[in-house]
């Protein structure tokens, strides 16, 4: 039985959930039974909250997060398809949300309000744990997925465009044929597109960089079949994890500035969950090990390409890796 206390928590959070905006868009959580995610017996009924961004990796990673947690035996609200950054943010902040896969690069420069992210991955983990620690929330060790910015280019235009592989490359081109399709959220921030010419020597607006008319600001998924049909960019931003890549065959840049910093997966947690249920940090190191770019590019392929649910393409690797079975 729930304590009048957890309970009460629990009704305030699903009433301020709803009341700024963080619907689920399937709050549906699958039956799981435990497999080598064992039961924390003392989590039995007891209530949590998964939330996850509205994009498809973050949808399936919520997912995966919740069923989970599940099959260890917590009563879990899921919360996935939150609309954006700083809401998601705000939930965790706020213990509106207990415990949702984040973005080292994300929690670093848009969370904590760091000038520039830290390339190396590892350093960056360290990083944004450290300093998140003072804010309530723990971060629990990375995966070694790192879905960092990148932008790629239409196979067949490589060697159209002198056999292009870095972004340094992008500069010796003709300004005409320097042109960029981007996110509305990646072209204004802080650490996106604009600071990102920058470092590259190719300013934008400048006409010998990259004038203003030459980039196209559109929705995430027309950044995709715009950089593959090259009718309004050569280049497209891209996520390095997105498995559009391939289907669509695009070519990924070098980053060979080193300008994007790491953004690897991992789950962060409320501290004060953490410290109640010390356990779901075991529940996590039984996934976090075995997200990799490959799995990721895979998993969301599915999704992305072939249509899936990403509950069921949550649940599929979770059985597949032996982590839960299906009730």
């Amino acid at each position: 039985m729930h304590s009048p206390k957890k309970l009460a928590a629990a009704l305030a959070a699903t009433t301020l959930l709803t009341g700024c905006g963080l619907e689920s868009a399937n709050g549906l959580v699958p039956d799981a039974a435990p497999g080598s995610i064992r039961p924390i017996e003392a989590a039995e009924g007891e209530p949590i909250t998964v939330g996850a961004k509205a994009f498809t990796e973050q949808l399936i990673l919520g997912k995966i997060a919740a069923i989970a947690l599940e099959a260890a035996g917590f009563d879990v609200t899921d919360r996935s398809g939150i609309p954006g950054a700083a809401p998601a943010r705000a939930a965790m902040l706020s213990a509106e949300t207990d415990v949702q896969f984040e973005y080292t690069g994300t929690g670093w420069i848009n969370y904590l309000g760091m000038a520039e992210g830290i390339p190396d991955q590892q350093e960056q983990y360290e990083a944004v744990r450290d300093a998140d620690a003072e804010n309530g929330i723990t971060w629990l060790p990375p995966a070694e997925a790192n879905n960092t910015y990148a932008f790629a280019v239409r196979d067949e235009a490589v060697e159209e465009l002198g056999g292009i592989a870095t972004l340094s490359d992008i500069a010796e081109l003709p300004v005409e044929e320097r042109t960029f399709c981007v996110e509305s959220e990646f072209a204004t921030r802080v650490d996106g597109f604009e600071p990102m010419l920058e470092a590259y020597d190719i300013p934008l607006g400048d006409p010998d960089g990259v004038p203003r008319d030459n980039v196209s600001i559109l929705d995430t998924g027309a950044v995709y079949t715009a950089t593959d049909s090259g009718d309004r960019c050569n280049f497209g931003e891209v996520f390095t994890t997105d498995g559009r890549i391939a289907s669509l065959g695009l070519t990924v840049l070098e980053d060979d500035r080193g300008y994007f910093p790491a953004y690897n997966v991992a789950p962060e947690v409320v501290t004060a969950t953490l410290e109640e249920f010390p356990e779901i940090a075991d529940v996590f190191a039984e996934i976090t090990p075995l997200l990799t770019d490959e799995v990721l590019i895979e998993l969301n392929g599915r999704v992305d390409v072939g249509g899936e649910e990403p509950a069921d393409v949550a649940m599929d690797w979770l059985v597949d890796e032996g982590l839960v079975e299906r009730v």
